[in-house]
């Protein structure tokens, strides 16, 4: 015959519970209001990680203080970027220009079903649809007008601020954050400190490889679409190297949306150049998922290639875009923690005292 187990909860256990539950629920609330500042400092602890070295090198070269160092570093960058829009500007403006003078031409073809996109108008029909919609709903209603220019504003100022917020968020991250990190090592226990600051060094080389290895991944695939869309002749090919780059940042689905707009420019050019253009991506692609991602991110994060793919899958199903950027150094930084643990447990387990 089964007995009843009868359980008896005290009334502090039921309380305290529900203090956990509710002050769980508040934080977890906390994180999706605020999740926007959260994405700044992230990008911003990044961007400090990645320059932390620059800022030391400078420190020691120069023999400057820390907040000059870090104000050297900034000018730097801002010269480098400076040169890099006078070499890059004038041929990327030119190409944007003549994009736009070119758009009449295209929607003059479109409209009489002539040229490369006239099929659309003779086998779609899209002029028509697109009149019909037009007459119906009006303008405001097939395009959204009433809502864009608002929308377009939010997204320019928000844009502006985020960008000078992560650039000052980054400053005080380099000028404070040692001194930050040496008040947390002092809360420890002096045993424990040496182990701490190796796990913390460990930390701090896995995430600045992390940002070491995107961005010459993103440079790789830059450089390689605008020789291939030079080579075919299809025009503004520096500027689409760039927008190529740029999106590459962005795991997973930043090169299939470069991919996308290239192969659509290059058909403007010609259909065989959107076919070679199309090739080059997939093939491209596919050895950047799977061998030079893995492989540079194996030896920057120290991450094995399933570990780096693993990562990058579950991080976009968690938090899209900054998920998928914020999942390699945090797969990283778990992996150097773990690491650690299971030294320290081989240690101090019984086997190894006997031994």
């Amino acid at each position: 015959m089964r007995q009843e187990r009868l359980v008896d909860l005290r009334a502090a256990t039921v309380i305290r519970t529900l203090a956990i539950i509710i002050a769980a629920a508040l934080a977890v609330e906390i994180i999706w209001i605020a999740r926007q500042v959260i994405s700044w400092i992230v990008i911003a602890l990044f961007l400090a990680l990645a320059l932390d070295p620059l800022v030391g090198l400078f420190e020691r070269r120069a023999k400057l203080a820390r907040g000059w160092a870090i104000g050297a570093v900034y000018v730097a960058l801002a010269l480098i970027l400076t040169g890099i829009g006078a070499t890059f500007l004038p041929s990327l403006i030119h190409e944007v220009n003549g994009l736009a003078n070119a758009l009449p031409g295209y929607l003059h073809d479109l409209t009489h079903g002539r040229g490369r996109l006239g099929f659309l108008e003779t086998k779609y029909h899209i002029v028509e649809k697109v009149k019909a919609q037009v007459e119906t709903g009006g303008a405001t209603k097939l395009l959204g007008i009433s809502g864009t220019a608002l929308s377009i504003t939010q997204s320019v100022i928000t844009a502006v601020a985020a960008t000078v917020t992560i650039i000052f968020l980054t400053f005080f991250m380099l000028l404070e954050g040692r001194a930050w990190t040496e008040r947390f090592y002092g809360l420890l226990p002096e045993e424990a400190q040496p182990r701490w600051r190796a796990v913390g060094a460990d930390v701090y080389r896995t995430v600045g490889g992390y940002v070491s290895g995107n961005l010459l991944i993103s440079l790789i695939a830059g450089t390689l679409i605008t020789v291939v869309l030079l080579i075919l002749g299809v025009p503004f090919a520096v500027a689409l190297g760039l927008l190529v780059g740029i999106l590459d940042l962005i795991p997973l689905a930043g090169a299939t949306l470069a991919g996308i707009v290239v192969v659509g420019v290059a058909a403007l050019h010609s259909i065989l150049a959107a076919v070679v253009v199309a090739i080059v991506f997939i093939v491209y692609q596919q050895i950047e998922d799977h061998i030079l991602q893995p492989m540079i991110y194996s030896r920057t994060v120290q991450l094995s290639p399933l570990a780096v793919l693993l990562a990058v899958l579950v991080g976009a199903s968690l938090a899209g875009i900054l998920g998928a950027l914020a999942a390699i150094p945090v797969a990283g930084t778990i992996q150097v923690i773990l690491r650690d643990w299971l030294a320290t447990r081989a240690t101090h387990s019984p086997a190894a005292g006997s031994g």
